[in-house]
Order: C-alpha cells, then sequence, then structure tokens
C-alpha cells in the first residue's frame, strides 16, 4: 500500500517523497481514511508506530484544503494535545515538515519557559496549536488563546495524560472548544476505563482501530530478575554498570528526586550519567538526551513520563532500579531496547516490596521471567513471592516457586518467575510469544519506510 492509496493530497504526497517516506504503517493505513473522511477516531497505538503523522496527515489536508471564514482575528482552527514538552516538539517539528509546501502558521506551548514567544506568536494569528494541558490553561486564564473555532482536536497519548493527572485540565479545555462540527481524535497506548468514559462524553460514534499487540515485548529481548535488598539496590546498580561501562544503559527510576540522587551517585562513582525528568528545564532534558544519544553519556536515568521523548535505535540494556507501578509500563520501558531484530537486555532489581509489582508484569507478560541471584547482593531474608511463582494467584499441583534454601552454589543457575504452568505445544495464548510482540513498530525511517 502506497500513500496515494490512502487519499492525500499531492502537496502532501510531494513532501512525504522528498523525505523519502513510500510505505505507510499499519496505523497510518488505517486510521487516515477514517480521519480524511471526518470520523472521531479512536487509535491504539503506541509510541514508535508512526501514530503522528496518522493524525498529523488527515490535520494538515483539512486546513490546507478547507479555508477559514473570515470573521475577525485568526483563531486555532486545529489544537493537538500532549502530555510532555519532548512529545509536544516533536509533534511541532514532524507537522513542519510535512506541511513544507502550505502555509500553516503554527505554535507549540508547554511549560517550563517564558510565555512571552508563545503570547507573540498567538498575537500574530495561528492555525494550529500543539500544545501541553498545563500551559494551555495559563493561555486560556490570560485569554491570549481563543479555542472558540476549534474544528480539530488529537488527544496524543491519552492514557499518559490521565496517568499525569490533567483530567481535570483536559475536561477544562473541552468546555471551551465548539461541540458542533469537531472531529475528535484520540490516541492512546492502553484504554483504561478512565479513556473510554472521557471518550463517551466527548466524542461522536467514533470509529475504532488497534494496530499494536497489546502487553507483547519482542522475543530478541532477553528479561532477568535480581533479587536484592532494598537498600543494596544502588550497589547491584553499580556492580552491573560496572561490568562494560561501555554499554549505554537507560535506568528507570519512580520519582524525580530519586532520579537525581541515583544520578548523583553514580556520578561519584566515577560513571557519566544524566537525569532526565519533569522538574529539568527544557534545555536541560534536550541536552541530556543528545548527550545520551551521542554517546557522551553511557547512563541515562528516567522517569516513566520523561522517557516518553527518548527514541534511540540501538539500546542495548534497561534496567528497572524501581519497578513500575503499573505493569502495562514495563512493555513502554524495555520496548526501547531490541528493536528491529536486535538483542536487548531487560534487567529488573527486585527487593520484598516489588515482589508483588513483579507478579503483575509476569502475569500480564503471560511469560516466565529469569531469576538469577548474584553473589554477594543476596537478600539477607528471601523473597516471599506468594503461593506461586509471580504471575499467577495458584499454581496446580502445588507447583511453587523454589524455596530460597534451594538456591545453587554462587547464583550461578536461574531460576524463573513462572507465567503459568507450561502447556503443549500450539495451545499458548494468544500475543504470548509473538516474534514482533511489542516491538514498537517504529514510524518507518527515510529510505524506503513511512514517517512517524
Amino acid at each position: 500500500m502506497s500513500f496515494e492509496s490512502l487519499g492525500l493530497a499531492p502537496f502532501l504526497l510531494r513532501a512525504l517523497s522528498e523525505q523519502g517516506y513510500e510505505t505507510p504503517t499499519p496505523i497510518q493505513q488505517q486510521a487516515i481514511p477514517l480521519a480524511l473522511d471526518g470520523h472521531d477516531l479512536l487509535a491504539g497505538a503506541q509510541t514508535g508506530t508512526g501514530k503522528t503523522a496518522a493524525f498529523g496527515l488527515p490535520l494538515l489536508q483539512h486546513l490546507g484544503t478547507s479555508p477559514q471564514a473570515v470573521n475577525g482575528p485568526r483563531k486555532p482552527r486545529a489544537l493537538v494535545l500532549a502530555p510532555t514538552r519532548e512529545l509536544a516538539t516533536q509533534v511541532h517539528d514532524s507537522l513542519r515538515d510535512y506541511s513544507k509546501y502550505l502555509r500553516i502558521p503554527s505554535a507549540v506551548i508547554y511549560g517550563g519557559v517564558g510565555m512571552g514567544n508563545q503570547l507573540d506568536a498567538l498575537r500574530r494569528g495561528v492555525d494550529l496549536v500543539i500544545a501541553c494541558p498545563g500551559r494551555l490553561i495559563d493561555h486560556i486564564e490570560r485569554r491570549s488563546v481563543d479555542l472558540s473555532g476549534i474544528e480539530i482536536l488529537v488527544l496524543d497519548e491519552a492514557d499518559r495524560m490521565l496517568d499525569m493527572g490533567f483530567l481535570p485540565s483536559i475536561k477544562r479545555i473541552l468546555a471551551k472548544l465548539p461541540k458542533q462540527n469537531r472531529q475528535t481524535l484520540l490516541f492512546s497506548a492502553t484504554f483504561p476505563e478512565s479513556i473510554k468514559q472521557l471518550a463517551m462524553e466527548f466524542m461522536r460514534h467514533p470509529r475504532e482501530v488497534q494496530v499494536t499487540p497489546q502487553n507483547t515485548v519482542a522475543e530478541t529481548i532477553a528479561h532477568r530478575v535480581h533479587p536484592v535488598d532494598a537498600g543494596r539496590k544502588r550497589e547491584l546498580l553499580l556492580h552491573l554498570l560496572g561490568q562494560d561501562t561501555r554499554v549505554q544503559t537507560l535506568v528507570f527510576a519512580k520519582t524525580k528526586h530519586g532520579s537525581d540522587k541515583l544520578t548523583t551517585f553514580l556520578e561519584k562513582s566515577g560513571i557519566q550519567a544524566a537525569a532526565i525528568h519533569g522538574n529539568k528545564s527544557q534545555g536541560q532534558r534536550l541536552r541530556a538526551l543528545g548527550d545520551f544519544k551521542g554517546g557522551k553519556i553511557k547512563v541515562l536515568v528516567a522517569t516513566d513520563i520523561a522517557a516518553r521523548g527518548i527514541d534511540i535505535d540501538q539500546l542495548p540494556r534497561v534496567i528497572n532500579f524501581d519497578l513500575p507501578m503499573v505493569a502495562e509500563d514495563y512493555v513502554h520501558r524495555i520496548g526501547r531496547t531490541g528493536r528491529n531484530g536486535s538483542s536487548g537486555e531487560a534487567i529488573s532489581l527486585v527487593s520484598q516490596e516489588d515482589a508483588k509489582l513483579l507478579r503483575q508484569i509476569v502475569r500480564l507478560l503471560d511469560r516466565d521471567m529469569e531469576i538469577r541471584d548474584l553473589p554477594g547482593f543476596e537478600p539477607q531474608v528471601p523473597i516471599r513471592w506468594g503461593n506461586s511463582a509471580p504471575g499467577k494467584a495458584e499454581v496446580p499441583g502445588g507447583q511453587r516457586p523454589p524455596r530460597r534454601h534451594a538456591r545453587r552454589p554462587h547464583g550461578d543457575a536461574p531460576r524463573h518467575a513462572h507465567a503459568a504452568p507450561k502447556k503443549h505445544s500450539g495451545s499458548q495464548r494468544e500475543g504470548g510469544n509473538n516474534a514482533n510482540a511489542g516491538r514498537r513498530q517504529r514510524g518507518p525511517r527515510r529510505g524506503g519506510h513511512a514517517p512517524a
């Protein structure tokens, strides 16, 4: 299938062709025709599947082919809401590339920077606004933006925005938008009940598309769990990083404060590291990400939210210093390694407090996960996994996880956190072990692929 077959206008096709994009991704194939037809859309797509073009190309085509009625000052006609500054900037840059043969004035609006440039852009008049909810509310309160002319609304990574507590802000913004003749496109990696409820409130008979296999991961990723006392996690992390200081590693921490403390500890220990999280300025985050991508630093410590802007082709290792509170976030985290057939490691440091979270992750993935003690770092008190190996409430026949006193010498031989009793060949649950599973299909790259 080609972009021409999707019904896109020549000015978009020309821009795509000049950037070397030829083949649309699955989400683009399904979403673009529906969006061009004017339907509201509920789309399941993770970062890296090409979702920006899936909503951006129809949006630009609408703005480029349907002139705005001239009634007073120019008002924004399209609004894209994004959870983070990094994502908002990425979307703005991508849409600017796609619209190189159109004149579509736009503004990107996010917090952490002064409002001067944003106010200037809005005063000049724009057709398109890409914004983070919090800063957009600031502009609404200052009456520096008028959303009464919005014709297309996009909610990008809606699940992440709700996780970040933006639901009240989103509802306030929705109240400022016209209810009639507005098209709404909602993109989300997952569809919790809160997302479905939100969709019912403000969307009109949305069409649904889902192209990303849910809760699956690439088979090229090796999952490993190292049990450890919570107070010794930093020492264990330093030990793992010290085994090969050349390996680029993305480390996930639970909190912004914890990310900073961990980064300081690593730097004092001689490891080149930087932190990226919501309290960092835009310049600090971009500099840290650029240094990591360029190889100047080997370790990047990130929170889940900040990591949404991290997109690296060949990342060999992800370490979960803290397990995520939501099991689905484990899939998002480790999806940054093992891409395009390359091998990758997903290592989790698990203390007793994390045992329940590990069980939820294994249950979600429906696959075994290796548990390996490291000599010198074994927990003082054996971790209590519960009545069954992490992943299931009960294992028939008394199949319980190996006791700690059965630990093999030197921790050389691995144990496993079992997802479930083994089944006969061919009876695995659908989606459990797909070779392409969970590999967040990147928006195809240049040289015969499709835009992100």
